[in-house]
């Protein structure tokens, strides 16, 4: 992996530049049926018009699949990384898909750890105008304990799952409280706006 003190350095660098970077500790970025940088399998997405960002790298192509197999396509699905510092956060993904004319809806995929979901609450709450659908991974983790990456460790009640969904359906997204649910949730997020 990238050390967390060189990703402070990479960002800070690419702060003011006209880049934008996807990961680290991440699957990459996919828009299908045009270009693909990654690792992810071609075939699990469809092309589409909802877009997909996600801190968990298998649960992006599993998600992306589920959508796929309920006829549900993708404008474009990227993985974040599951690391503490990231190329690009939530909010700045949000940012892209909100104002993206072949996005009409979002997936969001988060997970235990850090705030990031928390500011892509607020972000959406004040922002974006298409409907937004969430699953959050991690409900089960006990606190304090790191499950799968660095990035996925709770410290305090902020990290908690139970407290990232509550401030997202504040926000008015659809929670899904299984990966499964997406499709449902995406449906009717889509169906409400």
């Amino acid at each position: 992996g990238i050390p967390t003190s060189d990703m402070v350095a990479v960002r800070h660098y690419l702060q003011d530049k006209d880049i934008r970077l996807i990961g680290p500790n991440c699957p990459g970025v996919i828009t299908p049926g045009k270009c693909k940088a990654g690792i992810m399998r071609g075939d699990s997405f469809a092309p589409g018009k909802v877009g997909l960002c996600s801190r968990s790298g298998t649960l992006t192509y599993e998600i992306a699949a589920m959508l796929t197999e309920a006829g549900i396509g993708q404008s474009t699905c990227v993985g974040l990384g599951g690391d503490p510092i990231i190329g690009t956060p939530f909010v700045k993904a949000l940012e892209l898909f909100n104002n993206d004319p072949e996005t009409e809806a979002i997936v969001m995929i988060g997970e235990i750890g850090g705030t990031a979901e928390q500011a892509a609450a607020e972000y959406i709450k004040a922002n974006v105008k298409k409907p937004v659908a969430s699953f959050i991974a991690g409900s089960a983790a006990p606190p304090g304990r790191r499950m799968g990456h660095a990035g996925a460790i709770v410290t305090g009640t902020a990290g908690l799952a139970s407290e990232k969904k509550r401030v997202l359906a504040e926000a008015g997204v659809f929670i899904a409280e299984s990966p499964a649910d997406i499709p449902t949730k995406i449906k009717e997020a889509m169906a409400s706006a």
